[in-house]
C-alpha cells in the first residue's frame, strides 16, 4: 500500500530530526576531543612554566653556606629585600676570618673601646642595644679608617642577681639551699648555670652585628681597708647591697606591705611614741620612731642644746625599760630638730645612719640587735630574742603598753628602702666590711677632668662635667665587700695567732694580710708575724660587682702583668655608656685606673641618652614597655608588629636618636620606617646592577670633566656628604653623620640621580652611548663609596650589596667591606656650580609637581606644557641648558618653555607657582584656569610674605641691632629682606595679570 503524502512528509521530518541528532552527537564528540587536546596542551604548558619558575627561583636563592665560610650569593640579585636572608652567614664569616681581632704589635694607631658590662643573668634590653649600635658604628668606622681598632667585650658577673637566680633554681629543683651544698659545690652550680644561660647576651650581640674582639672576652673579676661601718643590709639575701640596689618608695600614711618571709602584711608609715623613765624620779622623756623595735639597741637620747624644755635634763640618764641600760641624755644640734615631734630623739647608733654619726660624735656604745637573717639577737633581750624584726615590732609595742610607757601612734610620711633584688626592707646594719678610701682617689679623678685647657678626660656632652664634679665633690668611702659566694673573692686572709686571747674570725683588725693567692698571703703573714705560730683563713666575702668592673680596663689588657696589650692599648680611646652609671662605673674606673696605672683609663667619655618609650616613660617591666632587641629585630614590637624587622634598621634608628639630649623616646614606627628604607636601598642598588653588563668591570680612572651634568652633580654631593659625615663621626655627632648619609642615599641618589639617568638606558639609542657609559661608571663609584659610607651604621645589608658589585679592572679589592677603606673627600669631585644649577632644577621640578597635584589632580597622567618665567637672564640660561633634566625629573610634561622678564610676557590662562624671588613656573591645561581661585592662592601667599617682611623689618630696626648683632647675621637678614621684597613684586605682577584676565 502506497504511503499517503502526509505519511511521506512525516517520515521525511523524522529522518531529518535523526540526522540533526547524529550531527549534534558528532559535533559534541569533536568538541570533547578538541577540549582534551587543549587540556593536555595546557597541562604541558603549565608544567613547563612551573619548571621554568622553579629554575628561575633557584637563580634568586642563595646556596647553602657552611658555617664560618664566606656567604655564597645567588646567581641573580633577588627581586625583594629579605632581611633574614641578607643577614645570614655574614657575622660567622667575619668572626671566623678574624676581622675584629686587634694586634698589639701593629704599627697602626690604636683605637680602643670598652663594652659596658651587661648583666650575665638576663638578656639585652634596648638600652644595651643602643650602646652596641653606637659603639659598633664607632669601631667599624675607625677600623675602616686605618686604626688598630679594639672593642673589648665583657660581662658583669652580677654577684647578687646571679646568686639569687641559682638559689631559687636549687630550691625549685632540689628543695635545697646553698648552705646544704656548701660553698665549693654551690659555686660549681653557678658556673654551670652561667655557661647554659649566659650565652643569650653573646648571641644577641652577634645578631646586632657587634664587631667585638671575642678573643678578649672576660667576666669581670687592691687599695682597700677594713672597718666597722653602717651598711645597707638585705636580711633575705644576707648580704650588703649598694646604693644603686636600693629602691626608695614614698609612703604618705599608714600602709601595709607584703614583705618576704612574713605571712601577714607589715605596717609602715606610722610614728610610734613611747616614754623613757628618767633616773632619780625626774619624770619621763617621750621619743618617737617609725621603727620601734630598734629601741632595743638604743644607747642614748638626744635633745637640742637650745631647747629650754629639756635644759634640766642635760647630763642626766634615762633607764631602758627592758634591760636596765642607762641611756645618757646628750645635747646635739645636728641631729635634733626641736620643732619635730617631742623634740627628743632616741639614738640607735648600730641601726641608723644619722644615729651612727651621732654615736661617733659622742663616743656612744654601738649595740647590734639583729642577726644576719633579720631576727632579734641576744643583745635585744631574752623576751624578744629569736623574733623576726617586724614581729618584734608588735611585741615591743605590747610590752611598752604593759609597762604603761606607750604614748600612741600617728600617720607619718616616710621613705622606705627596698632591695631591688629581693624586695625586702633594707636594714641599716653595723658590719665589719672592706672599704675603699675615696678622698684622694676622687681628687685625682676630678683633677683629670678639670685641670687646664686640655684635661686628660673629656665628657661628651660637656654638661655631664657638672655631674662629675657634684659626685666626686661629695664622695664617701666605698663599701666593696658582699656576703655572697658567687663573685671575685676578696684577696684578704685573717691571721689567727696561737697566743691570741680571742680566736673569733676577724676580731683583731690588725691581723689581716693581702695576697693574690694563699701562697702570697702566707709569705706576708710570716713577715708580719715573724717567729709566731699562726693559721690563715681567707675572707669568705666577695668583691662588689662595681669594684670588679672598675678594674676592667686594666684586667682585660693583662694587668697586673706588664703585657704587650697593656702597653699598646692603655689608656683606651673612648668610653661610651649611659649617663645613669656615670658614678657607679665610670668614676670608679677612672679612680682605680689613675691609682693603679698612673693614668686615666680612657681619654673621652661619650654618654648616650636613656631609652624610653614613645611617650617618654622609662623602660619598665611594670609598665610592660621593655623590649628585647631581638624581639624588635624579629618583629615582636611594643605594638605587636608581625612583620620582621632587621638588625640594620634597629641599629640605624637607635643611632639616629642620639641627638635627643639625655633621653630617647623610642617610637617603634621609626624602626619600621628604616626597615622600609632598607627595601628602597635594595631596589636602588638592584636597578643599578641591572645596568651593568655581565662581564662589566669598573675602570680605575675616569674623566670627570667630560661626564654628563647629572654624573658630575651626584659625585659632588657625594663628596659633600663624605666631608660632613667624617668630621661628624670624629666629634661623636653620630646622629648628624647618620642623617647625612641617609639624605644622600634617599634624596640625591635614589630620588634624583637614578631618575635623571633612566632615559640613557631606555634603549640602545647610539645618541646616548657616551652618557650610558658615564652613568655606569658613576653608578659603580656611587655604590662602592656609598655602601662603604653607610657600612658602620648598617653592616649586614651593606656587606651583602657590596659583595655583589662588579670588580675593578685590573685591581684586587679587599675581601670584605669590613676591612675596606672608609671614603675620604676628593677635592676634584666638588663642583659648586653644578650643585647650584641642580638645586635650581630641583626647586623648579618640585614646584611643577606641586602645581600639577594641586590644580590638575584629575589630569595627573596627561602630558602638559610648562613655562618658566625668569627675572634674570642667568637663571633663564641655566633652565634652558637643562631642558632635558627638567622634563625627565618633572615627568608628564610635553614641553618646558623658558621666558625672560622684559622680553616675554607671562603666559595667559595658566596655573601659577612661585619658585623663588627670581623664578615662577606655569602649567597650561588647555582650558582657561579659574582666575579667582588663583587670585585667592596668590593673596594668601602675599599675606605670608608681608608678615615675614614686617617681622624682619622690626628686628632690623630694633634698638641696638647694629651694635649687638654680628655683621654676618646682619648681612643674612638684609639678603632675606631683599628676597622677600622681590618675591612680593612677582606676586603683585601676577595678581595684576590675573585681575586683567578676569575682566576679559
Amino acid at each position: 500500500m502506497e504511503a499517503t503524502p502526509e505519511q511521506l512528509e512525516r517520515k521525511k521530518k523524522k529522518e531529518e530530526k535523526a540526522r540533526e541528532k547524529e550531527l549534534k552527537k558528532l559535533k559534541a564528540a569533536q568538541k570533547e576531543a578538541k577540549f582534551k587536546v587543549q587540556l593536555q596542551s595546557k597541562k604541558k604548558s603549565r608544567r613547563e612554566e612551573e619548571e621554568k619558575v622553579v629554575e628561575e627561583e633557584e637563580d634568586y636563592r642563595d646556596p647553602l653556606t657552611p658555617s664560618g665560610q664566606k656567604k655564597r650569593l645567588s646567581a641573580i640579585m633577588p627581586k625583594n629585600y629579605n632581611p633574614s636572608n641578607v643577614e645570614k652567614c655574614w657575622y660567622e664569616w667575619w668572626e671566623a676570618s678574624g676581622f675584629f681581632v686587634a694586634d698589639a704589635n701593629s704599627s697602626k694607631p690604636p683605637f680602643v673601646i670598652l663594652l659596658p658590662p651587661p648583666n650575665v643573668t638576663g638578656n639585652l634590653h634596648l638600652g644595651h642595644a643602643l650602646t652596641a649600635a653606637i659603639q659598633d658604628t664607632m669601631i667599624r668606622w675607625k677600623r675602616m679608617s686605618g686604626f688598630n681598632a679594639l672593642w673589648v667585650p665583657g660581662l658583669d658577673h652580677a654577684g647578687i642577681a646571679t646568686q639569687v637566680v641559682v638559689e631559687k633554681k636549687l630550691m625549685r629543683d632540689r628543695r635545697s639551699t646553698r648552705h646544704d651544698l656548701g660553698r665549693e659545690k654551690f659555686v660549681s652550680e653557678v658556673w654551670k648555670w652561667k655557661h647554659e644561660h649566659g650565652g643569650n647576651i653573646l648571641k644577641q650581640l652577634r645578631r646586632l652585628g657587634a664587631s667585638l674582639d671575642w678573643s678578649r672576652e672576660v667576666v669581670y673579676n687592691d687599695i682597700f681597708h677594713r672597718d666597722l661601718r653602717l651598711v645597707h643590709w638585705d636580711c633575705t639575701l644576707r648580704t650588703v647591697i649598694s646604693d644603686d640596689e636600693v629602691d626608695k618608695i614614698d609612703i604618705k600614711e599608714r600602709k601595709f606591705l607584703d614583705i618576704p618571709g612574713y605571712d601577714k602584711q607589715v605596717e609602715f608609715g606610722v610614728l610610734t611614741s613611747f616614754a623613757y623613765p628618767i633616773e632619780g624620779g625626774l619624770g619621763e622623756i617621750v621619743v618617737s620612731t617609725t621603727r620601734v623595735e630598734t629601741m632595743l639597741g638604743d644607747t642614748a637620747i638626744a635633745v637640742h642644746p637650745g631647747d629650754e624644755r629639756y635644759s634640766h635634763l642635760h647630763g642626766k640618764f634615762a633607764n631602758h625599760p627592758f634591760n636596765g641600760r642607762k641611756l645618757p641624755i646628750i645635747c646635739d644640734a645636728i641631729l635634733v630638730d626641736p620643732s619635730f615631734g617631742t623634740g627628743a630623739v632616741k639614738i640607735t647608733p648600730a641601726h641608723d645612719q644619722d644615729d651612727f654619726k651621732a654615736g661617733k660624735r659622742h663616743s656612744l656604745e654601738f649595740i647590734v640587735i639583729f642577726t644576719d637573717d633579720g631576727k632579734i639577737n641576744d643583745n635585744g633581750g631574752a623576751e624578744f630574742s629569736g623574733m623576726p624584726r617586724f614581729e618584734a615590732r608588735e611585741a615591743v609595742k605590747e610590752a611598752l603598753k604593759k609597762k604603761g610607757l606607750y604614748r600612741g601612734a600617728e600617720n607619718n610620711e616616710m621613705h622606705l628602702g627596698l632591695c631591688s633584688r629581693s624586695n625586702d626592707v633594707v636594714e641599716p646594719m653595723l658590719k665589719p666590711q672592706w672599704f675603699v678610701n675615696c678622698d684622694s682617689l676622687a681628687k685625682q679623678a676630678l683633677q683629670a677632668a678639670t685641670d687646664g685647657e686640655n684635661p686628660k678626660l673629656e665628657f661628651i656632652p660637656k654638661q655631664f662635667l657638672a655631674e662629675w664634679k657634684r659626685w666626686l665633690g661629695n664622695i664617701q668611702d666605698w663599701c666593696i665587700s658582699r656576703q655572697l659566694w658567687w663573685g671575685h673573692r676578696i684577696p684578704a686572709w685573717y691571721v689567727t695567732l696561737e697566743d691570741d686571747a680571742e680566736k673569733d674570725f676577724g676580731v683583731y683588725n690588725d691581723h689581716w694580710v693581702a695576697g693574690r693567692n694563699e701562697e702570697e698571703a702566707l709569705a706576708e703573714a710570716s713577715q708580719k708575724f715573724s717567729g709566731k705560730k699562726f693559721d690563715i683563713s681567707q675572707d669568705p666575702d666577695v668583691l662588689d660587682t662595681w669594684f670588679s668592673s672598675g678594674l676592667f680596663p686594666l684586667s682585660v689588657l693583662g694587668w697586673p702583668d706588664d703585657t704587650d696589650d697593656l702597653r699598646t692599648f692603655y689608656p683606651t680611646s673612648v668610653l661610651e655608656t649611659g649617663h645613669d652609671i656615670l658614678f657607679f662605673w665610670v668614676a670608679r674606673m677612672v679612680m682605680l685606673g689613675i691609682q693603679l696605672r698612673g693614668d686615666v683609663p680612657f681619654r673621652k667619655v661619650f654618654l648616650h641618652p636613656m631609652v624610653r618609650d614613645a611617650h617618654g616613660r622609662k623602660m619598665s617591666k611594670s609598665l610592660g614597655n621593655v623590649s628585647d632587641p631581638l624581639e624588635v629585630i624579629d618583629g615582636i614590637s611594643l605594638e605587636g608588629l608581625h612583620k620582621r624587622l632587621e638588625e640594620d634598621a634597629l641599629r640605624f634608628a637607635l643611632v639616629s636618636y642620639t641627638a635627643q639630649s639625655d633621653k630617647i623616646n623610642l617610637d617603634i614606627q621609626r624602626v619600621v620606617g628604616y626597615r622600609q628604607w632598607c627595601n628602597k636601598l635594595w631596589n636602588a642598588v638592584r636597578f643599578a646592577m641591572s645596568k651593568f653588563d655581565i662581564d662589566y668591570t669598573a675602570p680605575i680612572n675616569f674623566n670627570l670633566e667630560t661626564m654628563p651634568f647629572s654624573c658630575k652633580w651626584i659625585l659632588s654631593v657625594l663628596n659633600k656628604a663624605i666631608s660632613k659625615a667624617v668630621p661628624a663621626l670624629d666629634s661623636y655627632e653620630l646622629s648628624y653623620a647618620a642623617s647625612t648619609v641617609y639624605s644622600w642615599w634617599q634624596y640625591q641618589f635614589c630620588d634624583v640621580f637614578i631618575e635623571a639617568i633612566k632615559p640613557y638606558f631606555a634603549g640602545d639609542d647610539p645618541a646616548f652611548a657616551f652618557e650610558r657609559s658615564s652613568a655606569q661608571e658613576t653608578l659603580w663609584i656611587c655604590l662602592d663609596s656609598g655602601l662603604r659610607l653607610l657600612h658602620p651604621f648598617m653592616p649586614f645589608v651593606t656587606e651583602e650589596l657590596w659583595q655583589r658589585l662588579p670588580p675593578v679592572r685590573g685591581h684586587t679589592r679587599k675581601e670584605s667591606i669590613v676591612t675596606s677603606e672608609y671614603p675620604s673627600a676628593a677635592d676634584a669631585w666638588t663642583n659648586e656650580e653644578v650643585e647650584y644649577e641642580m638645586d635650581l632644577i630641583e626647586s623648579t621640578v618640585k614646584c611643577l609637581r606641586s602645581l600639577r597635584a594641586e590644580v590638575f589632580e584629575d589630569r595627573k597622567n596627561e602630558r602638559l606644557p610648562a613655562f618658566a618665567f625668569c627675572k634674570m637672564r642667568a637663571v633663564a640660561d641655566i633652565l634652558t641648558s637643562h631642558n632635558f633634566e627638567i622634563l625627565t625629573l618633572a615627568k608628564n610634561l610635553s614641553s618646558i618653555q623658558v621666558l625672560l622678564s622684559g622680553e616675554d610676557a607671562p603666559p595667559a590662562g595658566c596655573a601659577f607657582e612661585n619658585v623663588n624671588e627670581n623664578l615662577a613656573v606655569y602649567l597650561k591645561a588647555g582650558e582657561k584656569v579659574n582666575a579667582e581661585v588663583e587670585l585667592v592662592k596668590i593673596r594668601n601667599k602675599m599675606d605670608e610674605i608681608q608678615k615675614l617682611q614686617e617681622k624682619l623689618e622690626k628686628k632690623i630696626n630694633a634698638a641696638g641691632y647694629k651694635e649687638k648683632v654680628p655683621l654676618e647675621i646682619q648681612d643674612k637678614d638684609t639678603e632675606k629682606l631683599s628676597k622677600l621684597v622681590q618675591e612680593m613684586e612677582l606676586f603683585e605682577k601676577e595678581s595684576e595679570r590675573l585681575e586683567a584676565e578676569k575682566s576679559l
